[in-house]
């Protein structure tokens, strides 16, 4: 026996390459292949962000490749929309009616007629399929930006002239989890376990989240905040540390503009005031602000969450200014600027020089949103759908993407959907979003294609993620499938004869081939602390704008504040609903898979015991939860993890055991079905899609 394991041993051949795909992406994985089939992943004990961590996800991620559901050739719609009738036909065919069909709505309606849409970042693919829009004539990219990361990006970039991200690589006295679960989401890459090898050092930890997580057990103060209230949580903390006189003098006084109108600003937001409207007690958030402004240096790791309201904007202006004010930005192990290594720019890969007048045409430049934003809110490309408004949007290509679940409001995306001319749809397996399509087009997963991580997010550095197996015969890379289809819209001498050359171009001006980049596994951007010093901040004053100097040139708040709720409390709504992201799933993707699927087999939604008791609900009772929106079910966790007031539902639940002709039972338990498109932050575009009024009652049986 001890031979023939040996045997299995030595006939593995070992892969170095990153995650992808099951969330952010970032850890270094060592994938070991036999012949073309993965039989084991594990962490890498030299991964730059991980070192040797791997989560669930991660280790069960192969199953994608080998299940019996996965899309495995082009399908043609045969019935009515949505009716799940298919016919399988080859490649050429399918390039050509979607090249046909764009090109038709082009002819009648103009480029900015069709929409390019993608979800979270996944890879190189995100900026290919901005590559294609830009080359078809389309000004309109529908993304998740709204409520994913450009509120903290953007917002950055016209506070500081920067994205601030949190550094784990450098020793903190204090970290600050803002909204975020890491060892739950590990989001954008900031992987767990850099965090949890710093506090094993003695890095002390505050967390801000209305559930006790694992790291909140763990916290020296967690500070149990309502659902939508960290811009007014965020206001008094500057505050306390303003008005009590604990900032940064020399920087503020050296670096920043408009400190004195912030001083008098936020002198109305006291903790007695603001632990009303959070439900954080003053005694606590003054223990905490004190503790942040206190330690040297502290680092502020900003989560999801904070972008999840119209109140976007505020918050991840309140949360800069209080990085600035306290000393913490631009510094080692604090929130610090990234800077890419040397590889081409967004701007040029992208061919951006090809669409000049794309800020004025895109659908969003209706609405005045924040300059910077180059991608369209949902809310927007759905009211350009249904309504004509701003003009008739006719057509969609999407990839990495499942809107029926992931947009607010889900009914209003599948009326949207029903209504476009032609719907082509990228994807892995069939979903909700891919069941409405006119043309499904089966994607390579990673693992079976080369691929580059992390480009474009903005935490200054990029990955290798080297192919480890050959993908089934008819399933295409998202960027070949592009390339093929770039090729029969757009003029063919602007793509390449094989997609892979992107990886190139990718890498060219670092002088480096993808084989030799792969080799080295990243490249990281240089360390530039304290650049400021030299070269000022890359805003309009060169210093930190704590009162912004073009508010009113871009009808922006100069000074973040708190005016409400994000919605108001309604009497027949008493519970305050919330989400969180689950570390078996990647929002509404891998329902399909069965190791995953054991592991969290239904849709739960956490309820404290005290709320479950006065509803007659017991661990495990299907639960119906409505909004003044909609009602879905799902099943009770009874924990007191959560507050009494407090309901925590999942998100992204949809079943691909149900019927094709129902979408795969997209209504039952999707949140999106409690969530609006009405309101929605002039910043971004932003809807409400947390911190909403509901009740619950236990389902009839």
């Amino acid at each position: 026996m001890e031979e023939k394991e040996k045997e299995k041993a030595e006939d593995i051949r070992w892969v170095r390459t990153h995650c992808a795909r099951m969330d952010h992406g970032g850890c270094t994985l060592l994938v070991g292949v036999r012949g073309n089939r993965i039989v084991k992943v594990k962490g890498d004990p030299d991964g730059f962000l991980n070192g040797g961590y791997v989560c669930p996800k991660g280790i069960i991620s192969p199953d994608r490749l080998t299940h019996p559901g996965r899309l495995r050739a082009p399908l043609k719609r045969t019935g009515a929309r949505g009716e799940g009738r298919w016919a399988e036909i080859s490649w050429e065919e399918a390039l050509e009616e979607t090249a046909g069909a764009l090109k038709r709505i082009r002819e009648s309606h103009g480029a900015r007629a069709v929409a390019f849409g993608v979800g979270m970042p996944k890879g190189l693919e995100h900026f290919v399929l901005i590559r294609l829009a830009n080359l078809f004539g389309s000004p309109n990219v529908v993304a998740s930006q709204d409520v994913c990361h450009a509120p903290r990006e953007i917002t950055g970039v016209h506070t500081c002239g920067f994205y601030p991200v949190a550094d784990f690589h450098r020793k903190s006295a204090l970290a600050v989890l803002w909204g975020s679960n890491m060892t739950s989401t590990n989001e954008e890459g900031e992987i767990c376990s850099l965090l949890l090898k710093q506090l094993k050092e003695g890095t002390e930890l505050i967390v801000l989240d209305p559930r006790k997580t694992e790291l909140a057990a763990k916290a020296k103060l967690w500070l149990p905040l309502r659902p939508g209230t960290d811009h007014a949580l965020a206001l008094a903390f500057l505050n306390v540390i303003i008005g009590e006189e604990r900032y940064d003098r020399e920087f503020v006084e050296k670096w920043t503009h408009g400190f004195e109108d912030l001083r008098e600003h936020v002198r109305q937001y006291t903790p007695e005031k603001m632990a009303a409207v959070t439900w954080v007690p003053a005694d606590r958030i003054r223990e905490a602000a004190r503790l942040y402004a206190a330690s040297k240096p502290a680092v502020i790791q900003w989560g999801n969450p904070i972008e999840h309201n119209v109140h976007a904007f505020d918050a991840a202006r309140a949360l800069i200014c209080l990085m600035a004010v306290s000393g913490n930005l631009a510094v080692p192990g604090g929130n610090v600027e990234a800077v890419d290594p040397k590889i081409m720019g967004l701007g040029e890969f992208v061919r951006a020089d090809l669409i000049p007048d794309k800020r004025k045409e895109m659908i969003s430049a209706r609405y005045g949103i924040i300059p910077r934003l180059m991608t369209v809110s949902p809310a927007y490309f759905r009211k350009a759908v249904l309504e004509d408004v701003p003009y008739p949007v006719r057509g969609f290509y999407s990839m990495c993407s499942n809107a029926m679940m992931s947009y607010a409001d889900s009914r209003l995306t599948f009326e949207a959907l029903k209504k476009l001319d032609f719907i082509a749809v990228a994807d892995l397996f069939m979903t909700p979003t891919a069941a409405m399509a006119d043309i499904v087009l089966p994607v390579a997963s990673q693992f079976e294609f080369d691929d580059i991580g992390h480009y474009g997010i903005g935490h200054g550095y990029v990955l290798a993620r080297p192919k480890v197996v050959d993908p089934p015969e008819g399933c295409w890379p998202d960027m070949k499938i592009m390339n093929e289809l770039g090729k029969r819209v757009s003029p063919p001498e602007l793509w390449h004869d094989d997609y892979r050359r992107f990886l190139d171009d990718l890498l060219k001006p670092g002088g480096l081939t993808y084989e030799q980049f792969a080799e080295k596994g990243w490249l990281k951007g240089p360390d530039r602390f304290r650049a400021y010093e030299t070269k000022g901040f890359r805003t309009p004053t060169g210093k930190v704008e704590l009162r912004l100097s073009v508010a009113e040139k871009f009808r922006l708040k100069p000074l973040p504040e708190f005016t409400g709720l994000p919605e108001e409390e309604d009497p027949r709504f008493p519970l305050v609903l919330t989400t969180g992201k689950s570390r078996y799933y990647l929002h509404s993707s891998y329902r399909w898979l069965d190791r995953l699927r054991k592991l969290r087999p239904r849709p739960r939604v956490e309820i404290h015991p005290e709320t479950a008791a006065r509803h007659g609900i017991a661990d495990g009772d299907e639960v119906v939860i409505e909004t003044k929106y909609g009602s879905i079910t799902q099943h009770a966790g009874i924990t007191d993890t959560v507050d009494r007031r407090t309901v925590i539902a999942s998100c992204g639940w949809w079943f691909p055991e149900a019927p094709a002709d129902t979408q795969y039972g997209w209504r039952e338990s999707n949140f999106n079905m409690l969530t609006s498109a009405e309101r929605l932050g002039k910043e971004y575009g932003t809807p409400n899609i947390r911190a909403l009024g509901c009740r619950i009652r236990k389902a009839a049986s």
